[in-house]
């Protein structure tokens, strides 16, 4: 997977593990070892239990800034010049889903109808748990509380009386979103560029090299004069071949 655990990591990976073996009815990690090679399917429980998933809609919103004014409006302006448009984006890591929704609802904000455009965006994790749960729509009422009102006309409540139960993100957002699982480390299934791609907080688990190696990838995988978003923490040392740094963790390939 890329993930460099170091030893600083230990108490981490000793309390998300531990469910693992309480489910199973292990009594050592040992055991747990042996049971992962004998189990091939554990392999996936396994990567589930030591992901990381901390995210929020809206999160870094500078980059939404930036794409709104960058990616949206200009697809919308030419996409009102012509009978259909294309646009893809890819969100590479997107956890429970609010990354690839907000990047759906500036999307319905600028753009509006999309009847006769193709757009989608791609929504892709190794975490097969929160994928199935991105993929359902619903979160917490408080998960909209950071949203801005422009965009909360995008949620429908689900009550349990007068009680607001969730809020779901409605079926035309959604339809915006695939979501798949994908592995970053191995080959990637598709060949079609992108014109922006978020990969936000995920490099921060990798080395340097595997990190470097990654965002060459990434580059090629844009089309030119397209944008790569990531983590706040995860600024790129010194320059990058191909890619151009435009603003606060944002940058442009060269064309």
């Amino acid at each position: 997977m890329g993930i460099a655990l170091s030893e600083s990591k230990q108490n981490l990976v000793y309390s998300r593990l531990s469910r693992r073996l309480r489910a199973l009815r292990l009594d050592s990690f040992a055991d747990y070892c042996d049971y992962l090679a004998g189990d091939s399917s554990e392999m996936e429980n396994f990567i589930n239990s030591i992901s990381t998933n901390h995210t929020k809609f809206f999160r870094e919103s500078h980059h939404f800034d930036h794409f709104s004014a960058h990616v949206a409006t200009p697809f919308a302006q030419a996409a009102a010049h012509k009978s259909a448009a294309r646009l893809r984006i890819w969100s590479a890591g997107c956890s429970s889903g609010e990354e690839p929704y907000t990047i759906a609802l500036v999307l319905r904000h600028e753009v509006g109808d999309f009847a006769d455009d193709d757009v989608k965006i791609l929504a892709t994790d190794i975490d097969t748990d929160v994928l199935t749960k991105a993929a359902q729509g619903e979160f917490a009422p408080g998960a909209v509380d950071e949203v801005p009102e422009q965009y909360r006309r995008f949620f429908q409540r689900k009550m349990n009386g007068t009680t607001t139960e969730k809020v779901r993100v409605d079926k035309q957002t959604q339809s915006l979103v695939v979501f798949r699982r994908l592995n970053l480390m191995e080959r990637w299934p598709f060949q079609g560029l992108f014109d922006a791609i978020f990969c936000r907080n995920v490099m921060i688990y990798f080395d340097a090299p595997t990190k470097e190696k990654l965002v060459d990838r990434f580059r090629q995988q844009l089309k030119p004069g397209g944008w790569l978003y990531i983590g706040h923490s995860e600024s790129l040392i010194g320059s990058h071949p191909g890619l151009d740094l435009i603003g606060r963790t944002t940058y442009r390939r060269v064309k």
